[in-house]
């Protein structure tokens, strides 16, 4: 990392340090019962106050979309919560030692994996020119909704809300968007660990009073498995490899440590079941694509940890359940599915309050819970769809039928009963030594926990525990019954298994390090006591070894994959995504950065149009400007139908090659084409006619065999 990386890093933690001890009075006020009061919350939940008020002033056309409003915002936001600190009492000396940890631990995280991404900084490859055109997009824009980068002139059909707040740092702090989009990464990294921190000393706190060193080695792990652990497939590590497209079992292969790892290649740990993907945070880190799943993870741990604050208080206020309505609203516009996810997940847990913490008959209980539930089920809903409405009005949801897998043939030939689909051919299940591969920790740990509190008192932590549990179990379950109907024929069901085992494994994490804790205390406590029988402490010390076994198989995952990601940590190359394009497409790489400084507003430019996941649209990918047609597949899903982004292709080639200047002038008008891209890509796709431009504009950029044409007079 070079000194400007550095300085760029530095400036962007001093922001989020500004914005958490703005809005640490307001969130002290809602975490009054953790330990921590929340602290490294405030964080992530002011960036998205601010976000979210920024984008609706903008959206309304009350505010532009630039610095000086958002520092507007900012301030009046952090106004409200001095408010706060003014009427309150709030001794801050009581929580001094676990905020200074918290800072340090969320600094050090985001050094550390800052320090990493320099080994592979490249914004390219995978959905990496999706993500940053996004975000291009969003920093052009004055007010919203953004333009689609690849469909002008139509807005982004996607949840881009983790985009947007990515583009509000990067406003906030001037620093070039191609070094934002990977310190935001790190950043999310550094949430990640550090809220699963704090999630996990509050849920340990609930079992007895530990010293503060131990609280923090605790809260470490917690942070440490959600983070960066994987499953248990690194088994395969130490057997011979087996043929990824028929894996089976590891005890059928050769059993083989003194050749550890074997080759072992860790994305095979998320693509093992057969069609499916099934992914986790740590290999998300390391692939490092900015895409909705890890911009919502901040989100749903916050989700969580205001759900445990429910549990703690034994009861829902409305105030908290407008603020769950308010964080799954930008889950929602962050990573649709998400929202919905966890809209379901805080309906079970209000209904499980009364069940579990009110007195009388269980009949009473089951009755209370109901009306509970439709109170604060009513607000939540009706806060969750306000919150929404205005992006609503330019997102269509690319999924609104649910199949039913392994369709009876009587209901296929039926086809399709309301929102369920019943197709022919749509059968495919997990095997069940697959299945315990992928889960089989978590799973353990939960049959565990169940056998562990029979016949024991409860602890507060354990029916939170249990609840999420009990939700992520059915999470990982519902992909085998049922799957959202998507374009992807062969991989039907993968991405019903992607979006729901993402938050299962997220939540199964946490309640996994709670479980063991929780079991060692007791055993602990029990031998000193000498309370338990001889056979009870025996079932104790296999669940021990068992739990060990476990925890170094999922914990051994980054040993594979970060080096194999960054480029074996060689050579640490800084911060900057696009200086790959100044060895591989150096004329590119100086027409992009002509473009960034000269260009201003969002005019549309012409580039050759491509397939998903190739280099073509890297143009409107690192500048944000919008072009006729981009990537098909990403098109089609977005827009609902192959024939919508490919009634574009004849337009762009007779743009590129059309004799006639007529037609060309026509097709410039219908599309408001200011600038014309004539690059390697280009040549190598249409047999170009680069005389007529010649005619219709100005040369503006050349350099070793690109040119940048600005069509003159603008085509209105």
């Amino acid at each position: 990392m070079n000194i400007s990386d550095f300085l760029d890093m530095t400036k962007w933690w001093f922001v989020f340090f500004l914005i958490g001890v703005t809005f640490f009075p307001l969130t002290a006020k809602i975490f009054d019962k953790f330990l921590d009061r929340g602290y490294v919350f405030s964080k992530f939940l002011g960036l998205i106050f601010i976000s979210y008020t920024i984008y609706i002033l903008s959206s309304i056309h009350i505010l532009k979309f630039n610095q000086i409003n958002i520092v507007l915002v900012w301030v009046i936001l952090s106004l409200i919560s001095l408010l706060i600190l003014k009427r309150g009492k709030f001794e801050l000396k009581k929580f001094t030692k676990i905020i200074i940890a918290e800072e340090l631990i969320f600094l050090i995280m985001l050094v550390i994996w800052s320090y990493i991404k320099g080994f592979n900084p490249e914004i390219h490859n995978l959905e990496k020119f999706m993500d940053f055109g996004f975000l291009n997009s969003i920093l052009r824009t004055d007010y919203f909704p953004p333009r689609d980068m690849w469909f002008t002139p139509l807005p982004i059909n996607y949840y881009y809300f983790g985009h947007l707040y990515t583009a509000v740092v990067t406003k906030l702090t001037n620093i070039p968007s191609f070094v934002t989009f990977n310190l935001m990464l790190a950043t999310i990294f550094a949430f990640t660990f550090s809220l699963a921190f704090s999630i996990g000393i509050n849920l340990v706190g609930k079992i007895r009073k530990y010293s503060q060193i131990l609280v923090i080695i605790v809260g470490l792990l917690f942070g440490y498995i959600v983070s960066l652990s994987g499953n248990l497939h690194t088994i395969f590590s130490l057997f011979k490899p087996y043929n990824v497209e028929s894996p089976v079992p590891f005890w059928q292969l050769v059993f083989s440590p003194s050749t550890f790892p074997n080759s072992y290649w860790y994305p095979n740990a998320t693509r093992f079941i057969y069609n499916t993907i099934h992914e986790f945070p740590s290999y998300s880190f390391v692939v490092a694509d900015l895409h909705g799943h890890v911009l919502s993870i901040p989100i749903v741990l916050t989700i969580i940890a205001v759900i445990l604050l429910v549990f703690f208080e034994k009861k829902i206020s409305f105030s908290k359940t407008i603020l769950l309505g308010f964080l799954t609203s930008v889950a929602f516009m962050t990573n649709a599915l998400d929202g919905l996810m966890y809209l379901v997940l805080i309906l079970f847990a209000i209904f499980s309050l009364n069940l579990i913490f009110e007195r009388g008959s269980i009949k009473k209980r089951i009755l209370d819970s109901f009306i509970l539930l439709i109170k604060h089920g009513v607000l939540l809903l009706f806060v969750f769809l306000s919150l929404t409405f205005i992006f609503n009005q330019n997102f269509s949801p690319f999924s609104t039928e649910i199949g039913v897998n392994c369709s009876p043939k009587q209901l296929v030939d039926i086809g399709q009963i309301g929102p369920f689909l019943f197709e022919n051919g749509k059968c495919q299940t997990s095997p069940p030594w697959q299945f315990l591969t992928l889960w089989g920790f978590f799973i353990f740990m939960v049959t565990s926990l169940v056998i562990f509190l029979r016949k024991k008192s409860f602890l507060i932590s354990d029916y939170f525990v249990i609840v999420i549990s009990l939700f992520s179990i059915l999470l990982i379950i519902i992909p085998e019954f049922f799957y959202f109907k998507d374009i992807y024929e062969g991989h039907f069901r993968a991405n019903t298994m992607f979006k729901l085992g993402y938050q299962a494994f997220i939540m199964l994490s946490i309640s996994s390090i709670y479980i063991l804790v929780r079991i060692l205390t007791h055993v602990k406590e029990s031998i000193r006591n000498f309370k338990k029988p001889y056979i009870n402490l025996v079932g104790y010390a296999l669940f021990i070894t068992a739990s060990a076994v476990f925890v170094i198989l999922v914990s051994f995952y980054p040993y594979f994959a970060v080096p194999a990601g960054y480029k074996d940590l060689r050579i640490n190359e800084g911060l900057n995504g696009t200086t790959y394009l100044k060895s591989i497409k150096p004329e590119d790489y100086s027409a992009i950065e002509w473009i960034n400084k000269n260009i201003s507003g969002q005019p549309v430019i012409l580039e050759a149009q491509g397939d998903s996941y190739t280099d073509y649209n890297r143009i409107s990918a690192n500048t944000g400007l919008p072009t006729v047609v981009g990537w098909t597949v990403h098109e089609w899903l977005w827009r609902g139908g192959y024939e919508i982004p490919s009634s574009r292709f004849d337009d762009v080639k007779n743009l590129y090659e059309s004799r006639d200047v007529e037609l060309t002038r026509n097709i410039l008008k219908k599309y408001n084409i200011f600038y014309v891209y004539v690059g390697g890509l280009e040549k190598e796709k249409y047999k170009i006619n680069e005389g007529k431009f010649q005619q219709l504009g100005t040369s503006v950029f050349s350099e070793n065999g690109t040119t940048i044409y600005k069509i003159n007079p603008a085509p209105f």
